[in-house]
Order: structure tokens, then sequence, then C-alpha cells
């Protein structure tokens, strides 16, 4: 068997991600979302889930909305921080769990960046006890959309052609296939898109820098992009993607997933055949011929 692809500099990205958690001023409006909507989707899972995992969120804030006394949480984050609390510092591609270690595993804007997702979800499926719950929010791929088409243009017109800038991104389509083929049952996977606006692309790019989001593609990262490309994108960017009070708009997507581990308790599909009511009957329909 061939190794998956390195797309992401893993080393760089948790320097990146480090140097931003010392920020004076941190960057934090997406993790923030991403916390609220955490605790409002558990706040409707009937469960009590006793051993949870925080896993590789680069922000306390998952951690925090997990704490409870009756439940045992671990925080397993890709670096340390002056403010992080008791962690464990681990690598979501090489996880250092025991089977069935965990009721509850949560991932917050991280696996987004990983090199290989269907590897990571079949580990999460390993340290899951059964009928325990996988719940992962990552960054969708119309995420920076507006972003990306401006820097391919402004390469495309000054270098001749386009080089890696911006991460490739999971479809929402794709999660569900990715989860079955993990072995988590009852797969769902839903989207938040929204839009921010900024004064100029270059409070945008001042943004990702600061929630260390900024280049890590091995392909691209070590590579600086040259000034006049630069300033040409952000040319292209007020053009193609301002409003009329000159504000740019920048599209985020955050897709959820969310997985069981089987259980004999979980509702199943009931057979073929085994229908007790016509479909006629339920579309109000008097024809017998459906």
């Amino acid at each position: 068997m061939t190794s998956p692809p390195k797309i992401f500099d893993r080393s760089l990205l948790r320097q990146r991600l480090a140097r931003a958690s010392r920020a004076a001023i941190p960057c934090d409006f997406l993790m923030t979302r991403v916390a609220e909507d955490l605790a409002f989707r558990l706040s409707t899972v009937q469960r009590a889930f006793p051993r949870a995992l925080d896993l590789g969120s680069p922000h306390s804030g998952i951690a925090e909305i997990l704490a409870s006394p009756e439940r045992f949480v671990v925080r397993a984050a890709p670096f340390v921080s002056a403010h992080s609390g008791e962690i464990l510092v681990a690598d979501e591609e090489f996880l250092p769990f025991a089977s069935e270690s965990f009721d509850l595993v949560v991932c917050g804007l991280n696996l987004q960046f990983v090199n290989d997702l269907p590897g990571v979800l079949a580990q999460i499926r390993r340290i899951l006890a059964p009928d325990g719950l996988f719940l992962a929010a990552m960054a969708g791929g119309q995420t920076l959309r507006e972003l990306r088409i401006c820097l391919a243009q402004a390469q495309e017109e000054i270098e001749g052609g386009a080089s890696p800038r911006v991460a490739p991104l999971t479809d929402l389509r794709d999660l569900g296939g990715l989860l079955q083929r993990a072995g988590l049952a009852l797969p769902v996977a839903d989207c938040d898109s929204f839009v921010v606006r900024y004064a100029s692309a270059f409070d945008l790019m001042r943004d990702l820098r600061a929630m260390g989001a900024t280049n890590m593609l091995i392909a691209g990262a070590r590579r600086p992009l040259r000034r006049d490309v630069l300033l040409r994108a952000c040319e292209l960017y007020q053009e193609l993607f301002a409003d009329g009070d000159g504000k740019i708009r920048a599209t985020f997507e955050i897709i959820w997933a969310s997985g069981w581990t089987p259980h004999e308790s979980q509702q199943k599909p009931l057979a073929p055949g085994s229908a007790q009511a016509k479909l006629s009957t339920a579309l109000g329909d008097k024809s017998e011929n459906l």
C-alpha cells in the first residue's frame, strides 16, 4: 500500500498556530462560533458521554464547552501555550490512545489540515467505545473562495501560472462516505456558511495570520508570494468582491460531521420488502399503481 500524499507541512502548521496563540489580541471569531454551535448540538443529544476527547482543536474553547463535573475530559492539542491548561500534546495523524478509550471525540477546525483524513477517521473510530459519538467542525470547500480566485488570477496575469496558495478543503458531499468508510454509523454532515466583511484584503490576510491559517502547503509555503502579485490580488479583490460601501466579502464555510460507533441499540434500516404500508398511502395518492 502506498502512503497518502503529504500536502501540508504539519511542523510549520504547529509553529504558526503556536505563534497565533501568543498574540495580544487573538482572532478567534471562528472558534467562538464553532464552540457555541458545539454547545447547542450536544444539548440536543440525550447522552452523558463520561469520557470525552478534544482532539487537535487549536483553541481551548472546545474543551471548555466539554467540561462538566460528570465528565472526564482530555485535551489533545498540537502545541502548548501559556493559557492552555493541562493538555496532552498529540498529532491527530498518530493517536496515542487505546481502543475504546472515549465515549465522545470532538475536533474543532483542525481536520482540514491533516494529510490522511480517511486514516485519521479510522483511528478515531478505533478509540471510540461502542455507541460513542464523533463530532467535528472543519473548514469547507467554499471557504475563502474569493481569495482563491483573486490570487490565482493575479499569478496568471503576472507570473503566467498559479501556484498553490490556499489549502484544498473537503467538500460536504464527500464526508458521509468518508465516515462510513471509517466504520461510523448514522453519518450526518451539514454546513454553516456565512460572509465576513473587511475594509480591505489586507485586513482579511491579517486575520488569517492571527489565526495561524496562512499557507502551510508543502508545495507553496516555502516560496514567498511576490509583492506585485499580492498587490494585484488585492486590487482584484476590491474590483470583484466589494460591496457598495467599499468593504470586501469573505466567505467562510464550516462543515459539521457526526457519526456513531455501531451498537445494537441504534436504529437500523428495515429489510427490503418489509414495509407495512404503501407509498401511495403516505403520499395521499389513491392510485394502486404506485
